[in-house]
């Protein structure tokens, strides 16, 4: 079990810096014991990428996470498990990628490059991921078919947060604890 989260600034309104992203994988450091990370990009999107990681597969530090590409463009933050990335890996490797690491979370990146948002198509496991894609200024937010791994999200006053628990997307500031009562009827 791992945990991720992260802040898109649509408007550059407010200032997306470690500090933040910190305390959001702070009230996720349960999910990943063995570290963690951050990406911050403050170019034409203001974009934060937090992980919390529980090392499985690649327990070197190559395996840290967020995890860019080679030309350090398109940035990822995954938590689960790609049961077929052995077979994947290999078929990107004959495409000529090449591999930093043994992990399931750099051929999800690799299959990003090669395939775009298609990419989701190919994978069998259990997954949740977010994909930065700076050349595009675009964030892929995916979780597997049946939805095993958490995938929470708000969009708000022009921010677009997202995370693996609930307590981080407290921790973004941007959403309020306080009950909606028609959200309630509505279930009800």
């Amino acid at each position: 079990m791992c945990g991720i989260c992260g802040i898109i600034d649509y408007k550059q309104n407010t200032v997306i810096n470690n500090e933040l992203i910190q305390r959001m994988c702070t009230a996720m450091n349960h999910r990943g014991p063995d570290g963690g990370g951050i990406f911050i990009d403050k170019n034409d999107i203001s974009v934060g990428l937090g992980h919390r990681r529980l090392s499985i597969i690649d327990l070197s530090p190559a395996g840290q996470q967020p995890m860019s590409n080679e030309d350090k463009k398109i940035w990822i933050v995954f938590n689960g498990e790609v049961y077929n990335f052995r077979d994947l890996r290999e078929d990107l490797y004959r495409k000529g990628h090449i591999f930093k690491s043994n992990t399931d979370t750099e051929v999800v990146l690799h299959l990003y490059e090669e395939y775009s948002k298609e990419c989701v198509k190919f994978l069998r496991g259990m997954f949740a991921f977010a994909i930065w894609d700076a050349k595009k200024n675009t964030l892929l937010l995916a979780r597997d078919r049946l939805g095993k791994k958490p995938l929470l999200y708000a969009d708000i006053n022009e921010r677009f947060c997202f995370a693996s628990e609930f307590s981080a997307l407290l921790e973004s500031g941007q959403i309020r604890k306080e009950i909606n009562y028609e959200a309630i009827d509505d279930y009800l």
